[in-house]
């Protein structure tokens, strides 16, 4: 079918994306009031003319990948507890409930004192935050057709790297002007202003009263009568090869921009290889950049993916060329721990979180491209859980590898994950085909 008159449907686009900014910058506060001197030493339980030595800061970054770890945690059970319940309760009901456990959490962490306190706040935080991709690619399968799935899903993602740019210039601003406290307060409170825009304009495309007909029939187009209502439970979807293919994709390559989102700021503040080190004053405009960058990818490769398509490609295809492009562009990032030159890693950095985001806004899709809308959330909080629990294990260690060997291991770790994932999906799912009723029959659906 051809575009119809009637395009509310990018409405709800800039919507998820306006939720997806303000879903990054709670999440990321933390990872710049890290290299404020006043919060490390609070949260070392030193006095405040107290200075803290060198093996102070390394004790401090193995807790803090801690933390991190504890925020995965609860990440991964999030994604698969909230996952579920969206599926039960609706996506609006279900992702309201996300934003309000996610924006008290946000603001709770400014009456944190102590390292074990930030543990309790970031896992709260993590199962919130949650919410916010199961809703996203479920509202998208819900509002687009195949064709345009990956577009709408990159324009929304898009969101994640507006959120760390606004993070990057405004946190250390805030930070420096009122102190780290005042910075959560500030950021938790955005929540709520998506909880209001959410609650007034989000509703199903067939219950819209500004959903035309033309419009409803187009974003319909590929809605299948034919397969069951019955929810499926995750361990009937867990039978699916289509089911490992995005849990491949997501358990490998998720952990390399939790890496970016958690320690690129200490990279560019202690790289013991660049020429210049940068603080809470300056290390606004090197992300600024990167994540400029990383929006054009998310929109650029997305775009792509459904250019193909309308080109009259298959979506595996489609899919698949889309996200090879993006690993190999990944791929020069190891080079990025070995310069000297800022602008050289911040070059390097900025190509593979680009990337990153086009390959996210494709294996996204293959929840919606590949599963009936009843098991859409399920399976992005399956496919989630399992992004966060590669995250945890790279967590886990990323700060001991930091101290012990430098950042050179961990961007190998980058460079090579996004080809070898490819290739495992690829085995598991030669042809990106739909879960069919035959299939869904055999498990006794």
């Amino acid at each position: 079918m051809s575009a119809p008159s009637g395009n509310y449907r990018w409405r709800i686009v800039l919507l998820l994306f306006f939720a997806t900014t303000i879903n990054y910058i709670d999440r990321q506060v933390l990872s710049f009031t890290m290299i404020d001197e006043t919060f490390r030493r609070e949260m070392m339980g030193k006095a405040a003319d107290e200075a803290l030595t060198e093996s102070d800061l390394d004790q401090f970054k193995v807790l803090y990948s801690y933390v991190d770890t504890v925020f995965k945690v609860a990440y991964a059970l999030g994604f698969l507890l909230i996952g579920w319940l969206i599926d039960r309760v609706g996506t609006k009901r279900g992702f309201s409930i996300s934003i309000i456990l996610w924006s008290i959490a946000g603001i709770l962490n400014a009456f944190i004192g102590s390292l074990r306190g930030l543990n309790i706040v970031r896992f709260m935080l993590g199962v919130g935050e949650a919410g916010n991709f199961p809703s996203a690619i479920k509202s998208v399968a819900e509002w687009f057709p195949k064709k345009e799935r990956s577009f709408a899903t990159g324009l929304f993602n898009a969101g994640t790297n507006v959120g760390i740019i606004a993070t990057a210039v405004l946190i250390p601003w805030l930070t420096i002007q009122f102190g780290w406290r005042f910075s959560f307060v500030a950021t938790g409170l955005l929540g709520f202003l998506v909880l209001i825009a959410w609650l007034r304009i989000y509703h199903r495309p067939e219950e819209h009263p500004r959903v035309t007909k033309a419009e409803l029939a187009y974003i319909q187009q590929d809605y299948q009568e034919d397969l069951p209502e019955e929810k499926l439970s995750w361990w009937r979807l867990l039978g699916f090869r289509q089911t490992w293919a995005f849990i491949v994709g997501k358990f490998m390559c998720d952990p390399i921009w939790w890496f970016y989102l958690s320690w690129l700021p200490d990279f560019f503040n202690s790289s013991e290889s660049l020429d210049q080190r940068l603080d809470l004053k300056n290390v606004g405009l090197p992300f600024l950049v990167i994540y400029i960058v990383s929006d054009g990818g998310s929109v650029l490769f997305g775009w792509l993916s459904s250019k193909f398509i309308h080109m009259g490609w298959s979506a595996n295809r489609a899919r698949k060329t889309t996200m090879l492009i993006c690993a190999i562009c990944v791929v020069p990032i190891f080079f990025a721990a070995q310069t000297s030159s800022i602008y050289v890693a911040i070059a390097l950095i900025s190509l593979a979180t680009a990337a990153h985001q086009g390959w996210s806004a494709n294996i996204y899709t293959f929840a919606s491209d590949l599963f009936p809308k009843n098991a859409v959330a399920s399976v992005t909080g399956i496919g989630g859980m399992f992004g966060a629990m590669g995250g945890i294990l790279l967590a886990a260690v990323a700060g001991n590898i930091r101290v012990s060997l430098g950042y050179l291991p961990l961007f190998i770790i980058a460079s090579s994950t996004y080809l070898i994932a490819l290739v495992i999906i690829h085995f598991l799912s030669p042809t990106l085909e739909p879960v069919t009723k035959k299939e869904l029959e055999s498990i006794g659906v």
